[in-house]
């Protein structure tokens, strides 16, 4: 059975004090929960101040994202080497970076590579615009994504990532996916192609996160379906309920 995993992207938000303070308020609780990975993945900013306060806890500590080379002449980027000492986790290829920073299909399976290469869990995203969505395109736009993300890495490698579907068009909407649509995507088109790249071994051990527009209210939903395997959430990771909704997911997925 595959572990439940609940990452919290905080996007551009939050200074370092109020990281701290609102990481001291939600420890305890988060900390609690068995059953699933707990994920927090605030600004590079507050990396090591949220590390100290997660000191002797469970909780997973992630970056939202990370430049392939270890060093170098590339002002504003941050390398695995100076990841590996502060966090577990890193999100690439997430939809924001690749539609307002051009990042592609190739920049982010050197990524994937370079962070698998120190360590580090990438969190892979992949997702729909909504006009692919109408023009009927998920099925070979995602497909085509996730292809792109895991070229070159091997069984295991991809065995020990985690992908998160993310269409695009219920990220910070309010407009989630169903959990059936979803589930749909995540099963037949995400498992489907890395079956056909691997095998269904394979298929069947990488965890799949849905994300967009995810709440304490639905997230029962997303995880009551057998091939949804947490949650990558945006703005409902900044409140306080963000614990209850990592309580809900991980009393629904029993593993």
């Amino acid at each position: 059975m595959r572990r439940p995993i609940v990452a919290g992207n905080w996007k551009m938000n939050k200074t370092i004090a109020e990281a701290v303070d609102f990481v001291r308020s939600i420890r305890r609780g988060l900390n609690d929960i068995q059953g699933a990975d707990r994920v927090l993945c605030p600004p590079f900013t507050a990396l090591a101040a949220v590390k100290d306060v997660l000191l002797a806890t469970g909780i997973g500590l992630g970056a939202q994202n990370m430049y392939w080379e270890e060093k170098g002449a590339y002002t504003g980027e941050v390398s695995p080497e100076m990841l590996k000492e502060l966090c577990q986790y890193v999100i690439l290829g997430h939809s924001e970076r690749r539609a307002f920073l051009g990042e592609t299909d190739e920049g982010v399976n050197r990524k994937v590579k370079a962070a698998l290469a120190h360590g580090l869990v990438p969190i892979a995203c992949v997702g729909e615009t909504e006009a692919q969505y109408d023009a009927g395109q998920t099925q070979d736009v995602v497909s085509g994504q996730v292809r792109g993300c895991l070229a070159g890495l091997s069984a295991e490698q991809v065995g020990g990532l985690v992908i998160a579907y993310e269409p695009v068009w219920a990220i910070g909407t309010g407009k989630a996916a169903t959990a059936a649509g979803a589930g749909a995507v995540i099963g037949l088109t995400i498992r489907g192609t890395v079956s056909q790249l691997y095998d269904e071994a394979t298929a069947q051990a990488v965890r799949i996160q849905y994300g967009g527009s995810v709440t304490p209210a639905n997230i029962g939903e997303f995880m009551a379906h057998p091939d949804i395997d947490g949650a990558l959430v945006g703005g409902a990771s900044l409140k306080p309920d963000f614990v209850d909704l990592v309580r809900i997911a991980a009393q629904t997925k029993v593993v």
